[in-house]
């Protein structure tokens, strides 16, 4: 899932932490172009599936923290 998507999505960063659980704005500015694949389960689930985890994004190695 990309970052751009998530936060056209939802309006603006602050919208998208006020949607997800334990997450704070400097989080969500760190957030590199592929957002982490927890999150964007999350988001896929709070969406429902408007915005859906696309797995060949997650092929190349990134680290999977909540971030």
């Amino acid at each position: 899932m990309l970052r751009k998507d998530v936060i056209e999505h939802f309006g603006s960063a602050t919208e998208v932490v006020k949607r997800l659980t334990n997450l704070s704005h400097g989080a969500v500015s760190q957030w590199e172009e592929v957002i982490p694949m927890g999150r964007a389960y999350e988001i896929q689930s709070i969406t429902n599936g408007k915005l859906k985890v696309d797995l060949t994004l997650y092929n190349r190695k990134q680290p999977d923290t909540a971030a």
